[in-house]
């Protein structure tokens, strides 16, 4: 109010004859004083510059004439929050000056931390200075927020205070501390934002500062300026005695007094004025520039700088008149508004000075990490920067090699999480009612894997790769087929090779003894076939052993039908013939006349031809194909042949189980007919082996993964084939070789 008034005369809204005209303040490191000082000074359109903290101004217009000597809050808070998730640390607490900036913090600011997974514990205010009664309500309130903080399971604690916010914290932690407090978590990070500063009673000088070690704090960015540490020397209070407060302050800071004033009770000597600040602890008087000391610097020739420009704008003659007009200015100050706004200059240290569109100052932070001392004082070692202007990526460079952390943690990173990470091979599952950062961790499901820790969820490994025992890694799946190198596929092949050549055998004994009555009894031409079917049927075999190709992959399922498809036709045929033989012989049977070749030959050329048809449609519409199989088997990745169109294999192997229930039914029905040898019955012994391996090799087949489908599957053939050849033919055979005098047309027609 002071500037409103005559000098020495405080009567606001009243001067005259001053001649020291304030153009624009400077000041306030607390928001409230901000506040009121630009209440009452924006209805006169001062120009104010804040270095401290930057208010939440109620009216926009007053807001026009304040400039910040600090960047948005929003920059801060994304620096703190960059600095969160740099050291991991999901699970803090916060702890605010008064109770407008924590209601402030949870409506604007809250919402930027939660998005990336960060939770607090508790958001708290410090107690305001009570007096008189209310003082015990005030401890009352420390003592609950000092329990809250010290209680808590947090490590990191974000202080956002202002200047003189260590004084209530060094109180509050040295004069409440409790035996109810675990002492594990008695030490806290305490994370300091830029507005704040070391400052600290008279009576607090005895008190110790170690709970300030290994804290970090923000401050605005600044340099080194020339000059200034001798500037500090030269401070002597006996020359500055138009300065109270310099006095003052050495009072306090030498415990002395000056013989001219007062003698302080608390003051043993007499103050020279000689006395030298240096030799003063760090936690009295700090030598070097700190964040406030540098922006009030700054705000100093912003202003200087400011009155510059607008001086040679509009007086750039110096005639009678334009002095008179400058002295209209120095008592309507508003003019210097603009000037400000526009301000960019480069300060003696070389750093650029210029503010944004809300009047915030462009710049960045650094960030400190304190070192204390048995000896009460404490340094300040810069380790890492925030820029604002940057992308996100590159907006916060911290080196955590030069950080001392507190004693605790013995120089390992400490975590400030709520509960222990979930290892390798768990993901983290939601606790009902908790945070997001307190859950529980569970196995991953089998065939994902956590290769990294705290995992919101588990991952499949790619499809050529399966999780290993512990599922934090993934391994290459190895690539298998059915191989004539291993012992299975050697073996398969071995015995199909083997019946192959035995049906050969069996087919060169029948033609060598072609003219026999067993061998040319039941249709010659057909058992001819049947062994040519057969002895084909176990090749075909061998192309399912080996890397499955395209030609394979075409050649072995339509082999496979074609053959055994000839061979129940034939089996068909003889058994048919065999049935309308016996029929034709009753008496005026008209069955005789298609008794003959020709019936048999016409059953097998059009049960063939239809399953050749059935076979030419499945590769027009959509034949096999190598396939890869990555999914039956967990390790490994078997090489296959897809069936191209499942309908059409289907309708092929219907097709085939359509022959064998007819072949089985007219050999059943023909099994009893009299004969001295009498095939019938062997062909339906043989379809009864047939229809087993058959029925049996469903329910195996999809029981089998991998390779040891295609094994399965040739077992089936070969199986079904040897029984076809061993029961229908040993029996001659047995008779050709063994039993000649039993190849005869007497044996055959005796009965």
């Amino acid at each position: 109010m002071e500037f409103l008034s005559t000098k020495d005369k405080f009567i606001p809204n009243y001067k005259c004859n001053d001649q020291n005209n304030t153009v624009a303040v400077i000041g306030g490191s607390r928001s409230r004083t901000c506040l009121n000082m630009a209440t009452s000074l924006c209805n006169y359109k001062f120009p104010q510059i804040t270095y401290g903290s930057a208010p939440l101004m109620n009216d926009d217009i007053a807001a026009l004439f304040v400039k910040w000597m600090f960047p948005a809050e929003v920059h801060q808070f994304n620096g703190i929050l960059h600095l969160l998730l740099h050291f991991g640390w999901t699970w803090v607490g916060k702890v605010c000056f008064v109770e407008e900036d924590k209601e402030r913090f949870i409506q604007n600011s809250l919402s930027i931390f939660t998005e990336r997974g960060i939770c607090f514990d508790f958001i708290e205010s410090i107690p305001q200075i009570m007096y008189g009664n209310e003082v015990g309500e005030m401890v009352e309130q420390a003592d609950k927020l000092y329990k809250v903080i010290m209680k808590s399971t947090v490590i990191a604690v974000i202080l956002n205070a202002e200047i003189t916010g260590l004084v209530a914290l060094r109180l509050m932690i040295y004069a409440l501390d409790s035996d109810t407090v675990p002492k594990e978590r008695s030490t806290k990070i305490w994370i300091m934002t830029a507005q704040m500063e070391f400052t600290s009673l008279l009576v607090q000088r005895e008190l110790p500062i170690d709970f300030l070690h290994g804290a970090l704090s923000f401050a605005i960015q600044s340099k080194e300026l020339t000059g200034f540490q001798e500037f500090i020397r030269k401070r002597n209070p006996n020359l500055e005695k138009e300065d109270g407060f310099i006095r003052d302050f050495w009072k306090d800071a030498f415990e002395c007094s000056f013989s001219t004033g007062i003698r302080d009770g608390n003051a043993d000597r007499t103050c020279t004025g000689e006395e030298k600040l240096e030799t003063l602890s760090q936690s009295i008087f700090e030598m070097s520039m700190t964040g406030h000391s540098y922006s009030i610097y700054n705000a100093v020739y912003a202003v200087a700088h400011a009155l510059r420009q607008l001086h040679s704008s509009q007086f750039k003659y110096r005639r009678r008149g334009n002095e008179r007009r400058w002295k209209l200015f120095l008592q309507s100050p508003w003019q210097l508004h603009c000037f400000l706004q526009q301000l960019s200059f480069n300060n003696t240290a070389g750093e650029h000075i210029s503010f944004g569109s809300n009047g915030e100052l462009i710049t960045g932070f650094d960030i400190f990490n304190w070192l204390t001392f048995p000896n009460k004082s404490f340094l300040r070692v810069k380790v890492g920067k925030v820029e604002p202007m940057t992308s996100p990526g590159s907006l916060l460079a911290i080196s955590i090699k030069d950080i001392i952390w507190p004693h605790k943690f013995n120089q390992t990173l400490p975590l400030s999480i709520c509960n222990e990470k979930c290892p390798l091979g768990h993901s983290k599952i939601k606790v009902e009612g908790k945070l997001s950062c307190c859950y529980d961790c569970r196995r991953c499901a089998e065939g994902k894997i956590a290769d990294q820790m705290d995992l919101d969820d588990c991952s499949a490994c790619p499809e050529n790769q399966y999780p290993n025992k512990d599922q934090d890694s993934c391994h290459q799946k190895i690539v298998i087929y059915l191989t004539y190198q291993e012992p299975l596929g050697s073996s398969l092949a071995s015995i199909a090779v083997l019946f192959s050549v035995m049906s050969a055998l069996v087919l060169g004994i029948f033609i060598k003894h072609q003219e026999t009555p067993i061998v040319k009894a039941n249709n010659r031409n057909l058992t001819y076939i049947l062994l040519i079917a057969l002895l084909l049927s176990f090749l075909c075999t061998l192309l399912f052993i080996g890397q499955p190709d395209q030609v394979k992959c075409l050649m072995r399922q339509i082999a496979f039908a074609m053959m055994f498809s000839i061979a129940l036709s034939c089996i068909l045929g003889k058994t048919t013939i065999v049935v309308l033989a016996f029929m034709a012989t009753r008496p005026g049977s008209k069955i005789r006349k298609w008794v003959g070749k020709g019936l048999a030959s016409s059953i097998v050329l059009s049960c063939a031809l239809a399953q050749f048809s059935i076979c030419v449609m499945w590769l027009t519409i959509s034949p096999p194909f190598p396939d890869s199989d990555m999914h039956s088997m967990t390790e490994e990745i078997v090489l296959q042949c897809n069936e191209g169109s499942t309908a059409m294999f289907y309708t092929v192997l219907g097709f085939m189980g359509f022959l064998t229930s007819v072949s089985f039914t007219v050999a059943f029905l023909a099994r009893n007919l009299p004969d001295s040898f009498n095939e019938a019955k062997f062909i339906t012994f043989s379809m009864l082996v047939f229809c087993s391996v058959w029925i049996s090799f469903v329910p195996t087949y999809l029981s089998t993964k991998g390779k040891y489908m295609v094994a399965v599957e040739i077992f089936s053939i070969l199986a079904s084939a040897i029984g076809l050849l061993v029961c229908i033919f040993s029996p001659k055979c047995y008779i050709i070789i063994l039993r000649p005098d039993l190849n005869k047309k007497e044996q055959l027609t005796k009965k």
